[in-house]
């Protein structure tokens, strides 16, 4: 019986390097969020295998390309290598693309806060914060004009309520976040101001941004002011204005639907009528 030989057309090299070098980049991209989550070693190594992780999905999207030329024009068999080993690169370029993109249109600032005159101050995270992370202090006039100019709606908030209903309102919503509560001391009336100092994380990469919120009386109720900055680097992609904006409008929301427990009205007993002719007594 004669044997039948089914010649496979040969496959692409390049195509297969690239969805190699695809998966690489992708495994490094994974170990470098989770040791940025983890805490395992230092930001900044962790940060440098991250950009590693993306220059690495670069050049395999190059070679990718380089790959569809070669099996254009050979007939080479691999376009399905190809074909993953772009998308694995794509996948992991989109977001710092995206990123990149909000970086163009904003200014390079990682303070923000809702009173730049008197911004809230950090004490507890201040002691807390690593010799290497940015300065605890505002960086002043031009940072507030910065910030003006890219986010006019980041403000304080007024509140006709009462203090503490301001502060248990925010304390909620920073416990109903999941923040790390580093600090949280009720106001008092007519001698301190309420604080909650609190330690954010971003959703992909797991950086820890520090919050705080202060609460101060007023005499038609109160007013809360918050603070957001970015540890490291210095911009922040405009994290920390979306923060404060989402939790200002969440602490709003939680005043409001609050109810106040008011006592039950008391009854006056009724006033008693004065005596008439008719009921005077008889002599």
């Amino acid at each position: 019986m004669a044997r039948r030989f089914i010649h496979s057309e040969p496959t692409s090299r390049l195509a297969i390097w690239a969805r190699r070098i695809a998966g690489f980049s992708l495994v490094a991209a994974f170990l470098a969020i989770i040791i940025v989550r983890s805490g395992l070693l230092e930001i900044k190594p962790a940060l440098a295998t991250f950009a590693g992780a993306l220059a690495i999905a670069v050049v395999a999207l190059l070679v990718a390309f380089a790959a569809f030329v070669v099996i254009w024009m050979e007939g080479l068999a691999g376009m399905g290598a190809a074909l993953a080993a772009m998308m694995i690169s794509l996948a992991l370029l989109a977001y710092p693309a995206y990123l990149g993109l909000k970086a163009y249109r904003l200014p390079w600032i990682y303070d923000i806060t809702t009173d730049p005159i008197d911004p809230p101050r950090y004490e507890a995270l201040a002691r807390l914060r690593p010799r290497d992370a940015n300065p605890i202090a505002y960086a002043g006039l031009y940072a507030a004009e910065q910030q003006r100019s890219a986010y006019p709606d980041i403000g304080p908030l007024g509140t006709n309520a009462t203090a503490q209903s301001a502060y248990d309102a925010t304390l909620a919503v920073v416990n109903k976040r999941r923040w790390r509560v580093v600090e949280a001391r009720a106001p008092q009336a007519g001698r301190r101001e309420g604080r909650i100092e609190a330690v954010a994380r971003t959703p992909i990469m797991g950086f820890r941004d520090d919050v705080v919120v202060r609460i101060r009386e007023e005499p038609d109720g109160a007013r809360i002011d918050a603070r957001s900055s970015s540890r490291y680097g210095w911009f922040d992609f405009g994290t920390n204005a979306a923060r404060i904006r989402s939790m200002i409008n969440d602490i709003e929301d939680a005043i409001r639907a609050q109810k106040p427990e008011r006592p039950p009205p008391t009854r006056l007993p009724a006033p008693k009528a004065a005596p008439g002719k008719k009921d005077q007594p008889k002599r």
